[in-house]
């Protein structure tokens, strides 16, 4: 029995000593819960008293607070300075807006000038021998010698060849091959020992100190085409160079099937370089003029069909003018009507302009 009470009592006074702790707790809790509100409120009437005595100060009649209060807040009713001074700012805000809006274009610019121009077509040539002949036997026959090789230089009235016209049975003398021409054997297409005949060609004799250019002009150029024309004429083998020539000769008759005229051309000056059979690019001059106003093509704008440029006036604006060409080259043209001399035409950044933009000229 003494032991129960012992355990009974020990228990109860466990729990009331958790009743205790626990009721502490809830007023601790209470308390901190109170004072929370309590802060916030008291900082409230502490931030109302600085804005009172903030608004309280332009009431006060104090020139530097109603400075300040007019600066922060904003003119009062009926103050006229407040009013000026936001109409001022207020006006410079809606005067900066178009300019921030329009910036002026950024162009490059070149000035009309009198100048030479000349139109010009590029054609595709060959260039061939002056004068090439073919060597022929006087009788048919074994070819018993050749005396030239590709590539030597031969005369008139020499003897290149022998033919023996013997037949079984028969001895006749060797009959010899005269040239005719003089030049250099581009070709020997026989060998000695072959069977020939009148008709056979042993040697091809051509005069390669008077070489010339074939080309063919297509039929829309034919009306500009004459003979003592001078043209360009480059080479695949020499890119960094140009050798001129001469129109020499004119097709009367063109081509049916590829509605060209055959044209030849001569060397302004020999050169042991060129060779017989070279492809070249020739550029003919077909007209030619100087002292005529002239600008970049780059300057130009196509538009359905009609040509324009814009210039540049004294204020820095874009001037919208339409123009009439002349002569034509890879990289000028000629300005008949539209533009005058001296005037400032754009030759870049003009894709984007309309008449009056304002403009910016750089280098």
């Amino acid at each position: 029995m003494g032991t129960s009470r012992r355990y009974t009592r020990g228990v109860v006074t466990i729990a009331i000593l958790a009743l205790i702790l626990i009721f502490m707790l809830c007023i601790v809790f209470s308390y901190i819960q109170k004072n929370r509100p309590q802060n916030a409120s008291a900082g409230q009437p502490q931030a109302s008293s600085q804005g009172a005595q903030t608004q309280a100060g332009p009431s006060a009649g104090s020139p530097s607070g109603t400075a300040s209060g007019t600066a922060q807040g904003g003119p009062p009713a009926g103050a006229p300075s407040g009013t000026a001074s936001g109409t001022a700012q207020g006006g410079a805000a809606r005067q900066s807006a178009p300019a921030s809006a329009r910036n002026a274009a950024s162009v490059r610019v070149t000035v009309v000038e009198k100048g030479a121009i000349e139109n010009s077509i590029l054609i595709n040539g060959d260039v061939l021998t002056g004068r090439d002949v073919s060597i022929y036997p006087t009788v048919a026959g074994k070819l018993s010698e050749l005396r030239l090789k590709v590539g030597d230089t031969v005369t008139r009235g020499q003897v290149v060849a022998l033919v023996d016209p013997s037949r079984p049975g028969e001895v006749f003398s060797q009959s010899p091959i005269v040239s005719t021409i003089s030049g250099t054997v581009m070709s020997s297409p026989v060998a000695a020992g072959n069977t020939v005949s009148t008709a056979t060609a042993i040697y091809t004799v051509g005069d390669l100190s008077n070489l010339l250019v074939e080309t063919f002009v297509p039929e829309r150029y034919v009306g500009s085409v004459q003979k003592g024309l001078t043209a360009s004429v480059s080479l695949e083998a020499f890119p960094d160079e140009t050798f001129t020539a001469t129109v020499d000769e004119v097709s009367p008759v063109l081509d049916p099937s590829s509605r060209t005229m055959r044209i030849r051309l001569k060397f302004n000056r020999g050169d042991v370089r060129i060779k017989a059979g070279m492809f070249a690019q020739v550029t003919l001059v077909t007209q030619s003029r100087t002292g005529v106003n002239v600008i970049p093509r780059d300057a130009l704008i196509n538009t359905y069909g009609s040509y324009i440029v814009f210039t540049v006036d004294d204020q820095g604006r874009a001037r919208r003018r339409e123009v009439a060409l002349g002569l034509e080259s890879e990289s000028m043209v000629e300005i008949a009507e539209g533009v005058e001399l001296e005037e400032k035409v754009v030759v870049a950044g003009q894709t984007f302009l309309s008449e009056g933009d304002p403009v910016r000229i750089v280098e």
